[in-house]
């Protein structure tokens, strides 16, 4: 099943449920995604009736200009870094030691608005090094303290596709406080659809997403990454998350960047790991970061070619 969010004047929109097509969709009446999540069991029977119904050939057709992301604000964005070969290749861009813990990585990021697929990205300055992060998500229902793995995976309701943006000039700055991050993290972008996991088949096991995320930069490829090369699934993610907390219905975790250990033939999900295996090849970084007017395309392809969570197809623009 897929579902999206039309704006309607509220913060939170209208909640639909959209064809397989991505081309119809039936409203949830009295619905938004974060009120449908905090009762999960009530409302899925219903939007399970909405999607038998449009694969009747039921529903309106869907305009693009009026899809917000899936949940356009959110109690908790918490973000990890679950590719390992992330993590080592942003050591070498930011010339830092290696992160002596086995336990995952994972901060708490703005979660009062997330980007619609096709918002204009206001920044304040090419100078703090814009820079897209590909990643993929999870929005779980209401998770107890304490959870096990095991126990978080039945708490998985929908995934989602995620862009994190990133200011990477101010990011070593704030790093070295200690406190985290404030500036260097502006709220991130989201795909049209989320959807439910039994939507990606077999693509979906072991608690990753096995789809390739293709990456396009002012219209050329950047990279063709693969999901499910996380060191931690994202059941493990959300325990690491509740070991001190319950977490509210509606938190989205991240998996961080999708990142691939074969990156020279299937390239990044961002411009710092670029830079980095620039510096491992020519000892110094070539490629810059985003400029005003670029344009970012982040698409998730299955195994079967199904693009499921839709596009992000945004461009970047001057604040104010």
């Amino acid at each position: 099943m897929r579902l999206a969010t039309l704006r309607n004047g509220r913060p939170d929109g209208e909640l639909v449920v959209v064809s397989a097509d991505g081309a119809r969709y039936l409203s949830a009446p009295g619905l938004n995604l974060i009120s449908a999540i905090a009762d999960w069991d009530a409302a899925l029977p219903m939007l399970g009736r909405l999607s038998a119904l449009l694969e009747t050939g039921a529903g309106g057709v869907l305009d693009p200009a009026r899809i917000m992301a899936p949940m356009p604000r959110s109690w908790q964005w918490l973000d990890g870094s679950a590719f390992a070969t992330h993590g080592e290749l942003m050591q070498i861009a930011f010339n830092s030691p290696p992160h002596d813990t086995d336990r995952p990585l994972m901060y708490q990021g703005v979660s009062d608005r997330f980007y619609g697929p096709h918002d204009a990205i206001p920044l304040p300055s090419e100078a703090d090094g814009i820079d897209f992060e590909g990643e993929f998500g999870v929005i779980v229902d209401a998770v107890p303290m304490g959870v096990t793995p095991e126990e978080a995976a039945g708490h998985i309701k929908l995934l989602v596709q995620i862009n994190d943006w990133s200011l990477r000039a101010i990011a070593p700055v704030e790093m070295k406080t200690g406190f985290g991050w404030i500036q260097a993290k502006p709220p991130c972008s989201m795909a049209p659809f989320a959807v439910t996991p039994d939507e990606l088949g077999a693509d979906w096991a072991n608690g990753r997403i096995g789809a390739d995320l293709s990456v396009t930069w002012n219209g050329e490829r950047f990279g063709l990454v693969r999901g499910d090369q996380m060191s931690f699934s994202f059941p493990e993610l959300i325990a690491h998350a509740a070991h001190s907390r319950d977490l509210v219905a509606g938190t989205i975790i991240g998996s961080g960047t999708v990142s691939n250990a074969e990156y020279a033939a299937r390239g990044s999900a961002c411009i710092s790991e670029r830079r980095a295996i620039e510096m491992i090849a020519d000892g110094k970084p070539t490629t810059s970061f985003m400029h005003f007017g670029d344009t970012i395309r982040m698409e998730a392809i299955t195994s079967t070619g199904a693009k499921p969570f839709g596009a992000i197809d945004q461009k970047v623009v001057k604040a104010g």
